[in-house]
């Protein structure tokens, strides 16, 4: 996994996210059920990932899966990428 991608992710949530201030934030920790991120921080995240890393993101793409935590938006972000195959 691409760790240049968490960190991404992870400095992200913490300059627009004062919750993801008050600790530091794990790669598996539960955005959404921890507080961290709410419904509409996740339009944000979204619109944040589509632009740094030059991907769409689908309605039908919006799950709890790919954006339960730091690790598991890395992971969907790596997939979307279009020169993840040459990884």
């Amino acid at each position: 996994m691409n760790q240049a991608i968490e960190n991404q992710i992870r400095n992200f949530l913490s300059h627009h996210f004062p919750s993801a201030r008050k600790k530091e934030l794990g790669c598996r920790e539960a955005l959404l059920e921890n507080g961290i991120v709410d419904s509409l921080g996740i339009l944000d995240l979204v619109t944040f990932i589509e632009g740094k890393f030059a991907i769409a993101v689908a309605d039908d793409e919006l799950t709890p899966d790919n954006f339960y935590s730091i690790e598991k938006i890395a992971l969907f972000v790596e997939s979307k990428r279009p020169d993840s195959a040459e990884s």
